[in-house]
């Protein structure tokens, strides 16, 4: 299990970075990376995942 407070403060900074970079991330990427964090999910799934979302302009 994890911390969702520590969750949400370590999206919030990379959410942060990322908008300097030009890119964004939606709820769709942060709940692809909370089932991990849950061990819902192995590395190997999440690439597929992020690999078969529709990329959002």
């Amino acid at each position: 299990m994890f911390d969702e407070k520590v969750f949400n403060f370590d999206i919030s900074n990379i959410k942060h970075d990322l908008e300097l970079e030009g890119m964004q991330i939606n709820d769709n990427d942060i709940n692809m990376f909370k089932m991990y964090a849950e061990d819902k999910v192995d590395m190997p799934e999440l690439i597929e995942m992020i690999k078969n979302e529709p990329i959002e302009y």
